[in-house]
């Protein structure tokens, strides 16, 4: 829970970021919010977040 809601919260402020930058217009901004939501409640959520897990942990694991 908390490293999905850490990526939110890191995937907003790229968002915010980029439209202010003027990178990304709004409406472009608008169909990538959808497409992120309507892409959850499909079966490659769960693929996806196992993806991100393993990832959060590989670099977890990294001794420096």
């Amino acid at each position: 829970m908390a490293i999905s809601l850490s990526v939110v919260l890191l995937l907003a402020i790229v968002l915010v970021v980029m439209i202010r930058a003027g990178n990304i217009k709004g409406g472009p901004a608008i169909v990538a919010i959808l497409f992120g939501f309507f892409l959850a409640s499909t079966g490659m959520a769960p693929s996806i977040q196992r993806f991100l897990n393993s990832i959060a942990e590989t670099i977890n694991g990294i001794k420096f």
